[in-house]
């Protein structure tokens, strides 16, 4: 049995030996590879977390004590310490552990996260409610330690944060996971023998005592507190760089070897001593202990496990696909949006292309290739990405922001506000819509649909295949006003590949006649209703059914025309439900007067959770076959019935 295997809590820990530590760091690093290669995650950054997550545990007492992981990328060595090592090869999978914390997997796991910079919101949180609660034990304060990467660090939430912390001063703990070298960081002898001057009780008694007593000494007294002052700021600016968090009132220690549990330990232990709000910054390497980049061998600690290339991995991004998952030949939506793009922009010099730190994720590196002045990375900050993009719009460029659909709901009041309100011509294209399936509940992109449709001056547009993209993104930089597309993960239908060509906003289009159904499908779950056309047909009944491209401006008249003296009506969306688009053609076929039947195929009404996403659709009856079994049920008939053709129109 090796020592991973024997722990079940992280209390277990604090008496190990160092010698047992570096073992349990190098397991952890092992378990995790030999996981991740077959179930998929986000790797590099827990990697790169191990003696983080050991040294927190070991200066904490946890779950009494709260430790929140920022994301959640990085938590995966914090899961196998708290007792799920034993399902740890369920990472990800349907009715296995989640990537991220979740509440109801530990006690030790404070919220569930997944998406960037909410860490230190909900540390400040946790810090207030605590300082407002007698002490359970007057001998010791609750430690409330928050972990948080460097790209995180950089989102407005997060950086509100700080500045309220600063202000309220409780205590707590942040860690600064510098993986990227995204912050400059102070080196050297000064800067260690600051850090541990400023880590002193005596240093921080003085520093009261000067800045309460030294102004009050009649004439010299404020004078020379100035004088201090500016000499104080003007060394602190030039050597040791660390004076925004000093200015907000934030003790900042830094920079400290984040794979060395020694230093680690000390700092730790020395910031909640402290009884102050403290950040340590310290320095990890992605993808530590399983790199072919890293040439120290010591960092493989000595697994003997096959090369796999972590250093093309950036954890903010997108996570490790399981091994032995098969290529797909089709392009993938996000591919053909950007091609799109790109050729559209070779010959319009007005349109530019924003994200928010994933350029990779939403193909936009590949526009970044082409025209990198006309490019905008913003990093971790959706709705700065979106109000951005209202200002370029504004001056005449025709941007076009391209985010998660998940991380959509982060810039919303941007959309209404600084797009909406000022009808400035912005494509937002929101990537990953509907079930995106490993990554769990933070992740699914199901609520921007029902969300954007009580918007004013919004086109919202979905395709049927990877072509029909082409074509509304053409749509869209010819539209004098702003649009949303929506568009999955997935692979395409392999169709032959065109320019694209401008549609008329707000028409859809008839795929199949025939007169028993009508089913209205938005986006590429199209295709599965076309299967159960066939499926229906086969048992005798004849469906219509529509693309419909456009939940707002819908085509009414066409749905009302095609809706009229059937028994049955289908909606179908990958999509919360409630305020989706079933509900716009139920709407929609109410102000016309028709009153048939009508059933939403869509999401149930809460979250989903983690699996793959064939499973997850299976899971919710909307995948074809399901799709299939409810719109059989809505019309109460079995499989078998007497045959009745339907009249195909051309696609």
């Amino acid at each position: 049995m090796t020592l991973l295997e024997t722990i079940r809590d992280p209390a277990q820990i604090h008496d190990l030996t160092r010698e047992q530590l570096d073992a349990l760091a190098a397991e952890l690093r092992e378990k995790m590879i030999r996981t991740v290669k077959q179930t998929g995650g986000h790797l590099a950054s827990s990697l790169g977390a191990v003696e983080i997550t050991l040294a927190l545990h070991r200066v904490m007492d946890s779950p009494r004590d709260r430790i929140v992981w920022d994301t959640g990328h990085q938590a995966y060595a914090h899961k196998l310490l708290t007792g799920r090592g034993d399902r740890f090869d369920t990472l990800r999978q349907v009715n296995g552990i989640g990537g991220f914390p979740r509440r109801s997997e530990s006690e030790h796991d404070v919220f569930d996260g997944g998406h960037a910079g909410t860490g230190v919101s909900i540390g400040v949180g946790l810090a207030a409610a605590r300082d407002l609660r007698p002490k359970a034990d007057p001998a010791r304060r609750q430690r409330i330690a928050v972990c948080v990467g460097d790209a995180a660090m950089g989102s407005g939430l997060t950086m509100e944060a700080l500045n309220h912390l600063g202000h309220v001063k409780h205590p707590m703990l942040i860690v600064l996971n510098d993986n990227e070298m995204s912050i400059s960081p102070s080196v050297g002898g000064l800067s260690t023998r600051l850090n541990k001057m400023r880590l002193s009780r005596a240093y921080q008694e003085t520093k009261s005592v000067t800045q309460r007593v030294l102004p009050r000494i009649p004439i010299v007294g404020k004078p020379a507190f100035r004088l201090l002052a500016w000499a104080k700021e003007g060394f602190k600016r030039s050597w040791a760089k660390v004076g925004f968090f000093e200015d907000i009132g934030i003790t900042y220690i830094g920079v400290l070897d984040g794979h060395d549990l020694v230093e680690l330990e000390q700092a730790f232990e020395a910031a909640f001593a402290l009884g102050a709000p403290v950040l340590v910054h310290v320095k990890t390497i992605k993808g530590r202990g399983y790199a072919p980049a890293e040439q120290d061998s010591m960092s493989f600690h000595g697994a003997s496990l096959p090369p796999i290339d972590l250093c093309v991995i950036d954890p903010t991004e997108e996570p490790l696909p399981p091994e032995g998952k098969p290529t797909r030949k089709a392009k993938t939506y996000t591919q053909t949006f950007v091609e799109e793009l790109v050729r559209l922009a070779k010959t319009d010099a007005r349109i530019c292309a924003i994200t928010a730190g994933m350029p990779t994720g939403t193909g936009l590196q590949r526009f970044a290739d082409h025209f990198p002045t006309r490019f905008h990375d913003v990093g971790i900050a959706e709705q700065h990405a979106v109000t951005m993009a209202a200002g370029l719009g504004l001056a005449g460029m025709r941007p076009v922001v391209a985010l998660y659909s998940t991380f959509g709901q982060r810039a919303f009041d941007g959309l209404v506000h600084d797009v909406l309100q000022n009808n400035v011509p912005v494509l937002i294209g929101l990537d990953r819509s509907g079930l995106v399936g490993e990554d769990g509940t933070s992740h699914q992109g199901m609520f921007m649909l029902p969300a954007m449709r009580a918007l004013p001056n919004l086109a919202i547009g979905s395709p049927k295949d990877e072509q029909e993209l082409r074509d509304l993104v053409a749509t869209s930089l010819g539209h004098e006003g702003p649009m949303a597309l929506l568009y999955p993960r997935d692979a395409g239908q392999d169709v032959p590949d065109r320019d694209g060509m401008p549609l008329e906003i707000g028409r859809g289009e008839v795929l199949r006649t025939g007169d028993d159904l009508l089913m209205v499908g938005f986006g590429p779950i199209v295709q599965r209703l076309l299967w159960v056309a066939s499926e229906l047909e086969a048992g005798g009944l004849a469906a219509t059914v529509i693309n419909a491209r456009w939940a707002k401006p819908m085509d009414e008249a066409l749905i009302a025309e095609h809706a009229a003296g059937k028994r049955l009506v289908v909606t179908a969306e990958e999509s919360a439900a409630m305020g989706g688009f079933g509900d716009g053609v139920l709407d929609a076929l109410n102000r016309a007067g028709i009153h048939v039947p009508l059933h939403k195929v869509a999401l149930a009404e809460g979250f989903v959770h983690h699996g793959a996403v064939d499973d997850l659709r299976a899971q919710q009856r909307i995948d074809a076959p399901g799709i299939l079994v409810q719109v059989r049920a809505a019309l109460g008939v079995s499989a078998a019935t007497p045959k009745r053709r339907s009249k195909v129109s051309a696609v």
